[in-house]
C-alpha cells in the first residue's frame, strides 16, 4: 500500500467484524459502517430474530446470532460459528451496555439517589457492561492474538472520564426527575482503564486495543433533557445516531494503525469544558 493511499486505509474489505449489543441504536449503526466500509458483520445480541433479520439488510456476507455478554458459553458459540463460516475475526466492538432502568417510574427518583441505589442494579451494570466486555475480548480476542493482527473497540462513555451534571436531568419547573448513578460512570470508567491494560497486554501481539467514547444521543427524550444537554455541549446539540460511524471505521481499519490503549472522544465537545 502506497503512502498516500488514503482512501485505502479505511477500507475493510475481507476483515469480518464482531458486533456484540448490535441491534441497539447505536449499535446498527456501528454494523452499517463496518458493513458500507467492506467488512462481512457478525450481528449479535439477545434478540437471536432481530440480528438475523437485521443482518439480512446489511449483505450477503453478514449472519446475525444470539449473544449473551455475560455467559462465557454463550461467547464461546459465537467464536466457534465466526471461526467455521470465514475462518478468523478481525474485529470485535465491544458495544454491549446497559444504563439505568427503572420499571417504575414514580418511585424512579427516590431509587436513583445514590443512598438508596440497589445493590442488585450495581451488580448487573458492572456484570453487563464490565464483565461483558471482558469475556468477549479474553475469549475472541484471544483469536486474535493466535493470528497476530486485530482490533478490538470498546464503548465508554463521556460518563466514563467526567462526572454527571445532575442538573440536566431537572425538568423545566426545576424539579429534579432522576439522578445518574453511580453504576454506570464507574463501569464505563473501568472500561477505559480494561482498554489501556489490554493494549498494552497484546499490543507485541499485534492486537490494537482503543477505547470509543460517544456523547449522548438524541432518542426521543423529553424536551427539557434535549435542551438541557445540548446547552451544556459546545456544538450545542445531542448526537445523531450515524456520527459515531466514521469513529468506528478508522478505529478498525488500517488508518489507525499505530493506535492502540487510546480513548477517541466524539463528544461534540462535551468534555472540553
Amino acid at each position: 500500500m502506497s503512502d498516500n493511499d488514503t482512501s485505502s486505509l479505511f477500507s475493510l474489505e475481507g476483515k469480518v467484524a464482531i458486533v456484540t449489543g448490535a441491534i441497539g441504536l447505536i449499535g446498527k449503526h456501528h454494523c452499517k459502517a463496518l458493513s458500507e466500509a467492506g467488512a462481512s458483520v457478525v450481528v449479535c445480541d439477545i434478540d437471536k430474530k432481530g440480528t438475523e433479520e437485521f443482518a439480512h439488510t446489511l449483505g450477503s456476507s453478514s449472519i446475525g446470532g444470539y449473544l449473551d455478554v455475560t455467559d462465557p458459553e454463550s461467547v464461546k458459540d459465537v467464536r466457534n460459528h465466526v471461526l467455521k463460516k470465514f475462518g478468523y475475526i478481525d474485529v470485535l466492538v465491544n458495544n454491549a451496555a446497559i444504563n439505568d432502568m427503572f420499571e417504575n417510574p414514580e418511585t424512579a427518583l427516590e431509587k436513583s439517589m445514590f443512598e438508596n441505589f440497589p445493590l442488585e442494579m450495581w451488580n448487573k451494570s458492572f456484570n453487563v457492561n464490565v464483565t461483558g466486555t471482558f469475556l468477549c475480548s479474553q475469549i475472541i480476542g484471544t483469536e486474535m492474538s493466535k493470528k497476530g493482527k486485530g482490533s478490538i473497540i470498546n464503548i465508554s462513555s463521556t460518563y466514563g472520564i467526567v462526572a454527571p451534571d445532575q442538573s440536566i436531568y431537572k425538568n423545566n419547573e426545576g424539579i429534579q426527575t432522576f439522578y445518574k448513578s453511580a453504576a454506570y460512570p464507574a463501569a464505563k470508567g473501568a472500561i477505559i482503564s480494561f482498554t489501556r491494560f489490554l493494549a498494552a497486554y497484546w499490543g507485541k501481539k499485534g492486537v490494537r486495543v482503543n477505547t470509543l467514547s460517544p456523547g449522548g444521543v438524541d432518542n426521543l427524550q423529553d424536551d427539557f433533557f434535549v435542551s438541557n444537554y445540548s446547552n451544556k455541549t459546545p456544538l450545542g446539540r445531542m448526537a445523531l445516531p450515524g456520527d459515531y460511524k466514521g469513529a468506528i471505521v478508522f478505529l478498525a481499519s488500517d488508518a489507525s494503525a499505530y493506535m492502540t490503549g487510546a480513548n477517541l472522544v466524539v463528544d461534540g465537545g462535551w468534555t472540553a469544558w
